[in-house]
Parts: C-alpha cells; structure tokens; sequence
C-alpha cells in the first residue's frame, strides 16, 4: 500500500509498507505541545473545509479548549518518525448531557443511562489514509475506557458518504441526528458497545 514519509520542513517521498510504523501517545491534558500537533494536524485534514466557519482552525481550537476541561477528557495522537500524522479526542458525557439533549429522536435510554464516551473528533493526515491508521487511533482512545458505549456524530456527506460507512464498518451504528451549533451541518449520531 502507498503512503508518504514526511517529516517537517522536509520533503515528501513515497514508501510501500504493509504496516505504518506509528507510535500512539495519550494525554489526559492538552498542553501545547499536544494542542499545537491538534491543530496542525486539524488544518490539513479539514483543508479543504476550513473557509466554512465551523470547520476553521480558531473555531476547532476553541471546541478543543472547551471539550479538554470537560470529565474524561483523552487525546491520542499517531506519530511517525516524530511527526504527528492522526488523532482523536474524547471526553465523558452523563445522562442529561446537551449532547444527547441534542440528539433526535431521543436516544433509548440503555444509551443515556450510564456515562458513555463522547469521541468528539478524529482525523488522518491524507497521506496516512487507508493504512488503519484511523482505525489504531480509535481502539487505542476506546481501550482502557470505562463507559459500556462509545458515541460519535458525523457528517454525512463527508467523504462522499464514505467516512460513515466506515464507523459502520467498526460497529457504530445510527441512532439519531443532531445539529450541534447554527454553524454546524446536520449530523449522524452514531453508537456502539466498547465492552
């Protein structure tokens, strides 16, 4: 599979590997170390959304100072040689939670019940696309996780559909819709057991 080695301020070159060599690292804080590779990573996976206001990199960083003081909060980011090249974030939502306030219809409330993980963002750099990148990324956010669920909103449209079809790949399913700012679109809640 085809993939590019980068390191920063250097130059792109191909590679083929069958597995990328990534090291995944967690952070219950955002320091700016960790804050900065979020935003420099964001910026080249949404590059093509960031004229649109919810999607610009300010608008990011301040859901990402906001959803880092909230309960659970965790971050994982993949790095190659160094360079950060994925990520996700996560945080703990309760029963009640404007998260599933949101949600239309009303989720069940097996779902609600319990605190259950909110994963609020996930991204690739292009280049690490289709390598399981992203996929290594979510287990490792998931893997020592208390809550029985993990919930995710998506974009419907993004990918051409394709994005959506991959968290049903991974067992998520759609419970719902939610529109979680007057900027935001309209969005796919979706659901899945972690344990």
């Amino acid at each position: 599979m085809g993939m590019w080695n980068a390191t920063p301020g250097t130059e792109r070159t191909a590679c083929v590997t069958t597995t990328p060599a990534i090291d995944l690292r967690a952070f219950t804080t955002l320091g700016a170390g960790v804050r900065g590779a979020l935003l420099d990573v964001y910026a080249e996976v949404r590059a093509p959304l960031l004229h649109l206001p919810n999607y610009a990199v300010t608008a990011f960083g301040e859901r990402l100072d906001r959803h880092a003081t909230e309960p659970g909060f965790t971050t994982v980011l993949a790095y190659a040689e160094g360079y950060p090249v994925g990520y996700a974030y996560a945080n703990t939502i309760e029963h009640g939670d404007r998260y599933w306030q949101r949600t239309t219809p009303t989720p069940a409330e097996r779902y609600t019940e319990r605190p259950a993980v909110a994963l609020k963002e996930i991204g690739v750099r292009p280049a690490w696309r289709r390598t399981g990148t992203a996929r290594r990324i979510h287990d490792a956010l998931l893997a020592d996780r208390e809550e029985p669920h993990v919930t995710l909103m998506v974009n419907p449209a993004a990918g051409d559909g394709k994005v959506h079809a991959l968290y049903r790949s991974w067992g998520h399913e759609d419970i719902g819709r939610s529109r979680p700012s007057p900027a935001s679109p309209v969005l796919t809640v979706m659901i899945r057991v972690i344990r």
